[in-house]
């Protein structure tokens, strides 16, 4: 039999009074007129239900798209830069905004300093519900401080409500300290948008489960994340035509594909691809540099200090602006 258990801690339940201004209307915690009577359906219906909110995503992402492309360019120069991307999340979010800092190293190899993320409730909230009050602003401004941002830095919010106290205040700490900011989130005109820079609206509408943001909400910004990095790397060179170039070769699974991406790009076979690998240090970029503009390993050192890392830029030895 499932038991009900009861938080450790519970939070102080605090309702706006009766002389405040009622709360505005959110829709991703309104109800969903496609599951009324979800608790009736079978498995099946379930699934079908579920699955047919998910069809919406796609579309409320592609709307979004131009601002997704700005953010895009802005972290593409901050961390050409010197400066860093750094995100802010709670709850569902802030373990999205995790995932994606964490995945960027072993794809593109980043430093872990580069990508970063902040959440309500530290590194102990990505496994369990924290006990650390995601309605406070002042410590969203407190764990943004620790990290000093600059006019170098891009610092992301994300929020399905857009209203999240913790993530509105570091936003808003770190846009008056000269970084650049930007916002994700799925409803429109939110406290978030208005401390951001510019924001990404993803309008999935309401959730199948009414308030569940972990579904709908949760899958549109995992998905504005995958761009806007994914985006951001392709735009540094990290990427050679469709090719993961800047592959970090820690385990074989990554060492594989960095032998398979050589191979690729400059259409050799494996042995060669493995030796190359090894005079270049164990470095694809350098690797790929080395074959495709026919030069010895400290050339290809020097094209791509040149290119700012960039192995097109550094194939062809010429400077563009990103």
């Amino acid at each position: 039999m499932a038991t009900v258990t009861m938080l450790e801690q519970p939070v102080a339940f605090r309702p706006a009074m009766n002389n405040a201004e009622p709360p505005r209307e959110i829709a991703t915690e309104n109800s969903n007129p496609t599951s009324v009577g979800f608790d009736t359906k079978s498995a099946l219906e379930i699934a079908r239900i579920i699955n047919h909110e998910d069809a919406k995503i796609s579309g409320a992402v592609k709307k979004a798209l131009p601002e997704i492309a700005i953010v895009i360019d802005i972290v593409a120069r901050s961390l050409r830069d010197g400066g860093r991307l750094i995100y802010v999340g709670a709850g569902s979010s802030g373990r999205i905004a995790a995932l994606d800092a964490s995945e960027c190293p072993p794809s593109y190899s980043t430093l872990p300093s580069q990508i970063q993320y902040i959440m309500a409730g530290g590194p102990k909230a990505l496994a369990s519900a924290s006990d650390v009050n995601e309605d406070s602003p002042e410590l969203g401004q407190r764990d943004i401080a620790r990290r000093r941002p600059t006019r170098k830095d891009i610092v992301i919010g994300l929020s399905a409500s857009g209203s999240t106290p913790y993530v509105v205040g570091a936003v808003e700490y770190a846009r008056a300290r000269g970084a650049m900011t930007a916002a994700i989130t799925c409803n429109q005109n939110t406290p978030l948008s208005q401390v951001a820079d510019t924001t990404v609206v993803v309008e999935v509408g309401p959730e199948v489960v009414s308030g569940s943001t972990r579904m709908k909400a949760g899958t549109a910004q995992k998905m504005v994340t995958n761009m806007i990095t994914t985006g951001a790397m392709t735009r540094l060179g990290y990427v050679y035509d469709n090719l993961m170039v800047n592959v970090h070769m820690k385990n074989a699974k990554l060492v594989e594909r960095g032998i398979r991406v050589l191979m690729k790009v400059c259409g050799i076979d494996r042995d060669t691809a493995i030796r190359t690998i090894k005079s270049a240090g164990k470095s694809i970029p350098i690797a790929v540099v080395m074959l495709k503009a026919g030069v010895d390993k400290m050339e290809a050192v020097r094209r791509l200090s040149k290119s700012d890392g960039n192995v097109r830029l550094a194939i062809e030895d010429s400077r563009l602006e990103i």
